[in-house]
């Protein structure tokens, strides 16, 4: 059996190592270390591994104070996808999200991952949004969790 571990990347190699997960899933927006390093203090970060090889991260953005609405992003390198990594950073940072007080769940997806995507929609999540950054070319989807 392999043994997943999943931390908080408190120092700058779980740091780095969140942020390559992240400059892969999302290549049209790379984050800078010092990128990472500000989303490290506004937001939940994890790193997973899995028998010591970087598999995931995830990020959990807190509730906004007006809508009560908070943010979980689940990602996986698509080597380890289809293996139930998604299924334990999902839960995880859901669980979090709950404790933090959100009323409601949001996710958002680079439209060209259709992985990403699909596991949204099978998780109850709907699309609320699509839009593009000022300079992308491939649209962002905004997807709200329904019931919750």
């Amino acid at each position: 059996m392999s043994e997943l571990v999943i931390r908080r990347p408190d120092d700058d190699a779980a740091l780095r190592d969140w942020r390559h997960v992240h400059n892969v899933v999302i290549p049209t927006h790379p984050l800078s270390l010092d990128d990472a390093r500000d989303r490290r203090e506004r937001h939940r970060l994890e790193v997973a591994y899995r028998d010591g090889e970087l598999v995931g991260c995830s990020t959990v953005r807190p509730p906004s104070e007006d809508t009560g609405a908070a943010t979980v992003i689940a990602r996986v390198l698509a080597a380890h996808r289809r293996q139930g990594l998604g299924e334990v950073l999902w839960a995880r940072g859901l669980a979090h999200a709950r404790e933090l007080g959100a009323r409601t769940i949001e996710t958002v997806v680079l439209s060209s991952n259709e992985d990403g995507l699909r596991f949204a929609l099978r998780h109850g999540f709907t699309e609320t949004e699509r839009y593009l950054l000022p300079g992308d070319t491939v649209p962002w989807i905004d997807l709200r969790l329904s019931g919750g």
